[in-house]
């Protein structure tokens, strides 16, 4: 797993799905709250925030171009009539050994090697060069001491690999024609459809990203005096049962899942996650209140049947279930309040 950090507002909503993303315990709506006695806002208008460009780079557009094609090279259509050679990515199975038992990690069916990329261990892409495709080999090697596992670190292997085919090393239009791509014929063709949506990838990261920025920069110009334990707690709750609930499905614990994607042990995480996101909620309504931005019983009612209709629902109840409408409220409002924020800011290049 990489290392990232979600926006807190992507993991407001993210917890907001598992357990409501606002409120009192003790039933007090966020829009019946006094929170100017919690928040003095700073200036929402005219935010100034600079985000970089969408754009796709030659290097990128390269990759996923590769990709796909290699995605879609057969033994059929790959090369056969000559042997490996470095700079060849070739199609390979393989069967790693100890002691003449196959190892966890060390099998794999049509993986694409590119030789002389030292993606494997020393030995192993060199003894595939001037290798046929239909051949097998054995490869005798040892791995480096300093290797991760310690099953493995020092212990002497053999690699049983069969080269299937060698990568084109040229695109051929009859393979790019078959790609199922709608408008892409050849080459020309497929480099335009892959840019195309590369950049609209790009303008969808754009977007989230001067969300991010305009948000950040908001909460970092208000001044709260205090903020009610009980909407903190709500989120405390929220974010334990939810994240004990995700580092379970990736079959980690908790404290090192909170590591990986925040930086932080669970319980710094559950504490700075709590009292950001309830400032946040605090925030956002006083915006709503200020810009007359608050959504009607009727405006909530339509949003929630557009939502249910649009989910394969025929009436709301059956579309939020056990959540609360005022939960959907507050959801809708901070979404609602964040695209006046970016829509009222600054945003440079």
């Amino acid at each position: 797993m990489k290392k990232k950090m979600l926006s807190l507002m992507t993991l407001c909503l993210t917890v907001f799905c598992l357990a409501g993303c606002g409120g009192n315990n003790d039933g007090t709506a966020l829009k019946d709250m006094k929170v100017d006695k919690y928040v003095t806002l700073g200036e929402y208008k005219g935010i100034q925030v600079t985000v970089p460009a969408p754009a796709v780079d030659e290097e990128e557009l390269t990759y996923w171009m590769n990709s796909i094609y290699q995605g879609s090279v057969t033994e059929e259509n790959g090369i056969k009539d000559r042997a490996v050679a470095v700079g060849d990515t070739a199609n390979i199975d393989y069967v790693g050994k100890k002691d003449g038992v196959a190892f966890d990690g060390g099998t794999a069916e049509g993986y694409n090697l590119t030789i002389g990329s030292r993606q494997f261990i020393d030995g192993f892409e060199d003894g595939l060069v001037g290798v046929m495709p239909g051949e097998t080999v054995d490869l005798n090697l040892s791995f480096p001491e300093n290797y991760g596992s310690a099953d493995l670190a020092g212990q002497a292997v053999v690699f049983t690999v069969t080269v299937n085919y060698i990568m084109p090393t040229e695109m051929d239009d009859t393979i790019i024609a078959g790609l199922g791509l709608e408008g892409v014929t050849d080459r020309e063709s497929f480099r335009q459809y892959v840019q195309d949506y590369l950049y609209a990838t790009a303008e969808q990261n754009y977007d989230a990203s001067v969300q991010n920025a305009v948000l950040n920069a908001f909460m970092a110009s208000n001044t709260f005096t205090e903020v009610p334990e009980d909407l903190v707690t709500k989120y405390e709750e929220a974010a334990r049962t939810n994240i004990e609930s995700t580092a379970t499905s990736y079959g980690t614990d908790v404290d090192t899942f909170t590591n990986v994607y925040y930086g932080m042990d669970f319980e710094s995480f559950v504490t700075t996650y709590s009292a950001d996101a309830a400032k946040q909620d605090l925030a956002l309504q006083a915006v709503a209140n200020a810009e007359n931005l608050n959504i009607s019983d009727e405006e909530l009612d339509s949003m929630l049947l557009e939502h249910a209709q649009a989910s394969g629902y025929t009436t709301i109840e059956e579309f939020i279930g056990e959540t609360s409408k005022e939960d959907y409220r507050e959801y809708f409002l901070f979404d609602k309040v964040l695209n006046f924020l970016v829509e009222n800011a600054v945003v440079s290049e």
